[in-house]
Parts: structure tokens; sequence; C-alpha cells
């Protein structure tokens, strides 16, 4: 029997503007993306709680893997997502949850996703988030968001995504899996979405980094590009999946939210806008003309990464100025 929280067709399914094609990085991490969908199907405005990409920080070895903090879902929508234990059948779980509304997100094996055909499936295993609407276990069907969009899945695809073909494995973990139970108080609207927000974004302003990120970057940057230089075309697109691209596509959706306070009438942001948008395109030419590098075993200017310095900078110091 189908249980369904939302109907919907992929063929007609309308993405997020933040998925447009017009768009610098067109996706950005498996989390992030799929509840910026969910978001949308459910009627929510996501946008509205993207203050948080505005704190990401160098940590180290790796740019911040940017995620919704949870807090803000249920601040701004009454979304509270909660760990789901699995001691049953995964199947078993996702079928109770979704029967009761709650959208269930779970990992799952991007090898058996057809949405990520010519990327990953029946090419490469690799762990990528879903979220589920809709499902039905006899006739082997799925509903999901994931990534850009929402898509279905169906017979086999369904038996191996869920492990269900053969005999259980005891050496593979259960994945990590949420369900959102969606509160009676509901999302805020209008103004007080507005200010709910204005909230979110004051928290992320005392929350950023105490040293400039791209100062700290651009030394570990100069090292990594020793050993680089010798390292296949994947190792790129590893390295660059934790750094360029994650910084990358975190500053556009962060250059999304401060163009949406403008459209709400908020004033005073060209700078930190037009410094913002600097950051995401950077990284975008940055990435291409790194792949170049290695691939020519040519030198790479760093100088970039200094002009990437001092956006930052000016941005976020109006971005205080402005609001805290």
């Amino acid at each position: 029997m189908m249980k369904q929280i939302i109907a919907l067709d992929p063929k007609t399914y309308q993405r997020h503007l933040i998925h447009g094609k017009d768009r610098t990085w067109i996706e950005t991490n498996c989390y992030a993306d799929v509840l910026i969908e969910l978001l949308h199907a459910l009627d929510y405005e996501p946008i509205a709680a993207l203050p948080f990409t505005l704190a990401i920080d160098f940590e180290g070895d790796q740019w911040t893997f940017f995620k919704f903090p949870l807090p803000d879902l249920y601040d701004l929508y009454g979304l509270d997502v909660q760990e789901l234990a699995i001691w049953k059948p995964l199947i078993t779980h996702i079928e109770e949850q979704v029967e009761l509304g709650r959208p269930v997100l779970v990992e799952l094996d991007s090898f058996y996703l057809p949405d990520t055909a010519g990327t990953a499936y029946k090419l490469a295993h690799v762990k990528s988030t879903v979220a589920i609407v809709e499902i039905d276990v006899e006739k082997r069907h799925l509903g999901y968001f994931h990534g850009q969009g929402y898509y279905n899945l169906n017979g086999d695809d369904f038996l191996n995504v869920f492990r269900l073909a053969g005999e259980p494995d005891p050496a593979m973990l259960p994945p990590y899996v949420e369900f959102v139970k969606r509160r009676q108080h509901g999302p805020l609207a209008a103004d007080a979405l507005l200010s709910g927000s204005l909230k979110l974004l004051r928290k992320q302003l005392e929350l950023l980094p105490e040293q400039n990120p791209f100062v700290k970057f651009k030394p570990r940057f100069e090292q990594d590009l020793q050993w680089l230089m010798n390292e296949p075309l994947e190792t790129f697109h590893q390295y660059s999946f934790a750094t360029l691209r994650q910084f990358g596509a975190c500053y556009e959706l962060a250059h999304t939210y401060l163009l949406w306070l403008q459209q709400q009438g908020e004033n005073g942001l060209e700078d930190a806008l037009a410094g913002i948008q600097e950051l995401s395109n950077g990284a975008k030419t940055y990435q291409f003309q790194l792949a170049r590098a290695m691939n020519r075993k040519k030198p790479l200017d760093l100088a970039p990464l200094d002009t990437m310095a001092q956006h930052w900078e000016r941005a976020m110091t109006g971005l205080k100025q402005r609001y805290l």
C-alpha cells in the first residue's frame, strides 16, 4: 500500500530557484540541497533559514560542511528533526514514519539512485542523503528528494538501495537516519518570518570566525599544492569538494540570503552583497585554474586568495556594523 506525505510528479516538479540553471553552483551539498527542496515542497521559504552560511570557516584540512542548524528549522518553520533509531529493518521504519506524515532523511548509496546517472548510478558507491516522502513496499516504489529535485525509483533499484535482494550482511552498519515532525504552531509568516530570520542572522554574525578564514586557508593550500600536482583527477574532485566548492557554494547561498533580505526592505547591504558574490565567483574561477595547473603540472598563483580575504573582511565587517 502506498504511503505518501506529498503527492508529486518528478516530471512536473518545479525546483526552488536556488537550484535554477542560472546558478554559479547548481549543487551545494547533499544535506543542504535536500532540505532546500523539502522546505520548498512543504511551501516554506528556505532562504529565510540561510544565515548559517555566513559563519563557515576553514577547519584545518577542509572548509565547514555547512548544514541547516536544526533549531533554526524549528524556530522558523516548526519542524522538529530527530534522529531515528534503527532497531528493525530500515524499510519498516521508513514506511511507518512516512505513514505518520514525517519525511525521512536517510543516507543511501548513490550507486542505486537513478537520478545520479552519469556520475554515480551504477558507477560508484557514494553516500548521499535523501528525503523520502513516498513509499510503496509491495510495488517496490520510492519517492524522494535528492540534490536539486524530486525523483522516483522502482524495481531492482528499490531492492538494492535497501539491501533487500540478498542475505543481510552483519558487517553492514545501518545508515544515519532522521525524521521530520511538523509541530502544530507551524511556520512563521510575512513580518514574523523576517524578524525570526534577522534574529538568526545576528546569532550567526556573533559566530563568525575569529580569524579571517582565507588567511588561514592560504598557507595550507600552498602546502597541499605540493602533493596535489602529482595526484589524479579524482583527487582533484575530492579536494575541491572539501575546499573550493564548499565555500564557493556556501557563499552563493549567503548572497541569495542577503538578496532576499534586500527584497524584504533591508537596506545598506550593497557592499556585503558585492563582496560575497566575489567569493562565490572567485571560488569557481580558482577551481578551474587549479584543475589546469594540476593537468599541466605548473605553479598556481596564490594571489586570488589574498583578494578573497579582503572581500571577506569587508563584507563581514559591514554586516556586523549593520546588525550587531
